[in-house]
């Protein structure tokens, strides 16, 4: 998780079922971005937070709080969550990216945090690129054009 104020762009790479969350607090032009490998925690002891949607998401909130954010300020766009393996027999690890998703929008929810927009899914791996000043995302994606949000 990067996190910055005033103008800045924030990058995060090869998010495959991985997720990018752009977080954002347009009144103190303040943001985030947290890149989720895993749906939640498992590790014991906990030792890196930020991997996971269910304490990364936790965790960047606190830190734009102490920083002055406020959650009814707070907006959210995200990135990612791709299909990026065919597993034989069916098993749920293959959909990797889906479960992030789903984790991702129920934590969400359950933090009140407004998700405006989201380009997940698909079968490509994307570079998120975050303008921090504006609120603004950018998805690129190789041979693709590139998205705006």
């Amino acid at each position: 998780m990067k996190i910055a104020q005033g103008n800045s762009v924030l990058v995060t790479y090869a998010l495959g079922s991985c997720i990018g969350l752009c977080f954002h607090d347009p009144r103190l032009k303040l943001g985030a971005l947290l890149h989720i490998m895993l749906p939640i925690n498992m590790e014991t002891g906990r030792t890196h937070p930020m991997k996971y949607a269910d304490t990364g998401i936790r965790e960047t909130l606190k830190q734009m709080e102490a920083r002055g954010s406020s959650r009814s300020r707070i907006t959210v766009k995200i990135a990612g969550g791709a299909k990026m393996f065919e597993i034989a027999g069916g098993s749920g690890l293959g959909n990797i990216g889906q479960r992030n998703i789903e984790s991702v929008n129920a934590i969400l929810k359950r933090e009140n945090i407004r998700l405006l927009a989201q380009e997940v899914g698909g079968k490509v791996a994307r570079t998120l690129f975050f303008d921090v000043n504006t609120g603004q995302g950018c998805v690129r994606s190789y041979g693709q054009k590139d998205i705006f949000f």
